[in-house]
């Protein structure tokens, strides 16, 4: 079973440093996942993963339920043997997604029927099949299975919607008796503070191995989002690992981890990647722009990564202007190294008992991006 310890925290903020112990290795806390979809972190193998240094990944119940199938996963011995990744593996729950790409969707107490955005097939997602698809794959980590709350939504329908989703968590950890992965809980209620609040007593109340913000950056603003995350972290059980769901840009994981949150995980570093857009320690630089033709320096002058050390601002964007697929590759290797070498900051910045110093720091730095000069 998973154990979590917090080893310092922070005297100017709610910023803590963990550790997260399972069976397949430790996690440091706050720390940052890559997405692996479908089983595979988009154009880069494990063992870059594992040079970058990610210590724990977030595959997708849903897409691997859909193609290839949890059954079949099973059956080759789980994900891990399956993607040559020995490391710890979060799944999520697959609730996202059904509301967001299912074709069609209809929510029943039972659970939620579903055509699938592959081929239009029949399905019917409930807490149990979910908990069920998740030890099929052999997560180290698993989700409840919720609801994901959009936005702009009613009261009346996000209060039923949270409702649904605190009884589908306990049949959730029901289904998940015995299991031996732990179990996160998640705690709904858009931008409405009674429902997240009263969410947020009832998952502490059924108990849970950790807790999750859900349904943020799906539509409201950034000062709403900011609200919801600063708010709740801190109410979140502390003696359990705080995980805000798809979230987010870097300064929203500095906010975060501020906020007291200890995981996070997004696809932005790597879809960004692919999309031209290089996170640095100055802003974001977009490789695309006509500005980098003839430019000879690296990405990020303060970044030791590979793409850094041994390519041109020039070069990355005559790949990407070509759309060569090693383009996608080392954007996102620096991207990748960008994020994970932030949340090692963070965790040194709290151990040493200077977050706050920090972050300012962090901001300032930002603020000298050649291109929000180029802006002004």
């Amino acid at each position: 079973m998973m154990k979590f310890e917090i080893v310092s925290k922070d005297p100017g903020c709610n910023a803590r440093a963990g550790r997260i112990e399972t069976a397949r290795g430790a996690v440091d806390t706050p720390v940052f996942m890559p997405v692996g979809t479908v089983g595979s972190v988009k154009s880069i193998s494990p063992d870059e993963l594992e040079f970058l240094g990610a210590k724990i990944i977030l595959a997708n119940t849903y897409h691997l339920y859909l193609r290839p199938g949890d059954q079949r996963v099973a059956r080759l011995g789980g994900l891990h043997k399956f993607m040559g990744w020995d490391r710890p593996i979060l799944t999520d729950s697959g609730g996202f997604q059904v509301f967001s790409l299912a074709r069609i969707n209809k929510i029943e107490e039972e659970g939620v029927r579903f055509r699938s955005h592959i081929d239009g097939s029949s399905h019917l997602l409930t807490p149990e099949a979910a908990v069920g698809i998740q030890m099929n794959l052999g997560a180290d980590i698993m989700m409840c299975f919720d609801e994901c709350t959009p936005y702009p939504v009613s009261y009346e329908y996000a209060s039923e919607s949270v409702r649904r989703t605190i009884r589908w968590a306990q049949r959730s950890k029901d289904a998940a008796a015995g299991c031996g992965a732990a179990l996160f809980g998640i705690v709904q209620g858009s931008v409405f503070e009674d429902l997240r609040d009263m969410c947020l007593e009832k998952m502490a109340g059924i108990g849970f191995d950790g807790y999750a913000i859900g349904s943020l950056s799906v539509g409201e603003s950034k000062e709403q989002m900011l609200h919801v995350m600063n708010r709740l972290a801190p109410r979140l059980p502390g003696s359990a690992p705080r995980y805000v769901m798809g979230v987010g840009t870097p300064e929203d994981l500095v906010e975060g981890v501020r906020a007291g949150v200890d995981m996070f995980d997004c696809v932005m570093p790597t879809r960004n990647a692919r999309n031209g857009t290089l996170f640095t320690s100055r802003g974001p630089l977009h490789i695309k722009n006509s500005t980098y033709a003839e430019d000879p320096g690296p990405p990020d002058p303060d970044c030791g990564c590979y793409t850094c050390r041994r390519f041109s601002r020039a070069y990355l964007r005559h790949l990407y202007i070509c759309r060569e697929l090693l383009s996608y590759r080392l954007n996102t290797l620096h991207n990748l190294h960008y994020y994970l070498g932030l949340m090692a900051q963070m965790r040194a910045a709290i151990g040493a008992g200077r977050f706050e110093q920090w972050r300012a720091g962090f901001y300032a730095q930002m603020e000298s991006s050649d291109e929000k000069r180029a802006g002004e």
